[in-house]
């Protein structure tokens, strides 16, 4: 008998996801000035533990789950979900806190057990993404401060792509010398994550040199650069992937001409939303095709309208650095708001492309 969770039993743990996902869109974009209901219980200031320690989490562990295939890696999941329910129910945020780092424990130890299975370098980086999720989320629950666990959170969103990537990469195996200095710009990210009080500033600089560092490897290594030549469904995610990749570039830069992360600096906000906007959901639209057939057993055959959400979501990041780093509140709202209406686009999309699926015979693909 399988010990996995049935795909049914997986649902309600994406749901909660996706409450934190509503929640923190509408925490977001009440920070930024535009009117909006408020997200439960839950503050402004939870936008990114909602966003993050939440949502991303969650989805991310579930998904590890799957590959898993063991009933208590699905924990880790539930637990994250739970953190964010508990943000928008009112609860203390140490009860959140607690739940996110109970939860990125759980994934550590289970990207763990997939790295005894799989020793390799892209199981490797998927742990080292789980452990700087847990050093975040334990930042976070002794007291240290959202932007303090902040460089944690997204080095754990940038080393499991890029983890994933490399995995599937070996359809077009980058050379030993490329694994190479993937390990180093691994290593340079994990580094430049770590807290320095008071350290130098050619310190501070570490964390966005490897992020670009990263953007530049992943433009020249992704097999994305060679499939954007097909059709459909493989040059959609293709599109997403390379878009991703330059807004990854964007965000480094900025952070790197705000001297690292400093809160506080039009910098830091430019490069943390192009980062975080930009790159991670052109990440979740392109492989959301994979993803959600893979943990719900439900089909997304290829429509050409999925690029309708990528191009709002381009334009909408575009706007929102431009206004930032141009000191332009009004138009960073515009922004802000255009990119709630990306996502919403996006799940609109997604939920129409399962019905769809649904509906279709077995053996029809989109064109």
């Amino acid at each position: 008998m399988s010990s996995d969770l049935p795909r049914p039993g997986r649902v309600p743990l994406l749901i909660l996801g996706m409450l934190a996902l509503g929640a923190g869109i509408l925490a977001g974009l009440i920070r930024i000035g535009v009117s909006a209901p408020p997200p439960g219980a839950a503050s402004v200031l939870d936008h990114g533990p909602l966003m993050i320690g939440a949502f991303f989490s969650t989805v991310i562990s579930l998904e590890r789950a799957v590959a898993l295939g063991a009933r208590w890696a699905y924990l880790a999941p539930l637990c994250a979900g739970l953190g964010g329910l508990a943000l928008i129910g009112g609860l203390p945020g140490q009860v959140a806190a607690a739940l996110a780092s109970a939860g990125s424990l759980l994934l550590l130890l289970g990207s763990i057990q997939v790295y005894r299975r799989q020793r390799a370098l892209h199981t490797l980086t998927l742990a080292l993404g789980a452990a700087a999720l847990c050093g975040g989320n334990v930042l976070w629950l002794a007291g240290a401060g959202i932007s303090a666990a902040v460089p944690s959170w997204i080095s754990f969103l940038v080393l499991t792509i890029a983890g994933e990537r490399l995995e599937l990469s070996r359809f077009l195996p980058p050379s030993m010398v490329a694994r190479q200095v993937f390990a180093v710009i691994v290593t340079v990210i994990l580094v430049g994550t770590l807290p320095i009080p008071g350290g130098p500033g050619a310190a501070r600089l570490l964390f966005p040199v490897g992020l670009l560092a990263l953007a530049l490897w992943l433009l020249r290594q992704d097999i994305a650069r060679r499939t954007v030549r097909e059709r459909a469904l493989t040059r959609f995610i293709a599109v997403c992937l390379l878009t991703g990749y330059g807004w990854l570039a964007v965000g480094a830069l900025c952070l790197l001409a705000a001297g690292g992360v400093l809160p506080g600096t039009i910098g830091y906000d430019a490069g943390l939303h192009a980062v975080l906007l930009g790159f991670l959901f052109a990440m979740v639209f392109g492989h959301a095709p994979i993803i959600f057939p893979a943990i719900l057993g439900v089909r997304l055959p290829y429509h050409p309208l999925l690029y309708l959400p990528l191009v709002v979501l381009h334009f909408s990041v575009a706007l929102r650095v431009i206004a930032t780093l141009a000191g332009l509140p009004t138009l960073r709202s515009a922004g802000g708001l255009l990119n709630a209406v990306a996502l919403a686009l996006f799940v609109a999309g997604t939920l129409a492309s399962v019905i769809r699926g649904a509906r279709e015979p077995r053996g029809s693909t989109g064109r």
